[in-house]
């Protein structure tokens, strides 16, 4: 089985994508895990990546084509794939169809997180840690129980990250928007979009994926 989670920027992709893998045996892809993973392996493709990601540049698109393509061949992801990030464009789309095309496999489902865009906003730039134990917070969601004080440490100095402000967030979605938004459409010609919400609970919205896996499982 062979999956994409779609949706901007704090949507719960990653949340969502980590608890079906464990539900279903599946295996999660990151491409920013699957190119550190190549590189450190010394794959021919991972040698292409280590000099371009040292430098702190873009990888290519056949470089992470071609090391999603070995990824995908190894014994833990017979029984399929989570992709969590990718495609983040129409042309790496594309050259996705092309690789499960010449393995003989098929994409079974792509599943849109839609969320409000506000949301996402507060969602983001509300997150906070302790700055000594790293544990997180959220200034609506999970304030911590005494105020300033970390629930787990007793520490009372804490960060945010930066592009979690929210001008960061906004600027983050506007390229999910340019250049991501575009696959919305692409998927949906093809007849393998799915939509959920992503504004209730998490166990709703790990349900409602549920059903659409186990429907196009069957």
């Amino acid at each position: 089985m062979i999956l994409i989670l779609l949706g901007p920027p704090g949507a719960g992709k990653g949340t969502q994508a980590k608890e079906l893998a464990a539900r279903r045996g599946l295996v999660q892809l990151s491409t920013g895990d699957m190119l550190r993973a190549a590189v450190a392996a010394g794959t021919a493709v991972g040698l292409k990546a280590r000099p371009i990601m040292e430098k702190g540049l873009l990888v290519p698109d056949e470089i992470v084509i071609g090391i999603l393509a070995e990824r995908i061949e190894q014994p833990d992801c017979r029984n399929g794939v989570i992709l969590d990030g990718f495609p983040r464009t129409l042309a790496q789309a594309s050259a996705l169809d092309d690789v499960l095309t010449n393995k003989k496999l098929k994409l079974d489902a792509v599943i849109e997180l839609k969320v409000d865009d506000e949301v996402l906003v507060e969602r983001i730039s509300g997150r906070f840690s302790c700055a000594e134990c790293g544990a997180g917070y959220h200034d609506a969601f999970k304030p911590t129980k005494v105020k300033d004080v970390c629930d787990a440490c007793q520490a009372t100095k804490f960060i945010r990250r930066k592009d979690d402000a929210p001008e960061t967030v906004r600027a983050r979605l506007l390229v999910y928007y340019r250049e991501t938004s575009p696959l919305i459409g692409y998927y949906y010609c093809k007849g393998n979009l799915h939509v959920v919400s992503g504004m209730g609970p998490i166990g709703e919205v790990a349900a409602a994926i549920e059903s659409i896996v186990e429907g196009a499982k069957a």
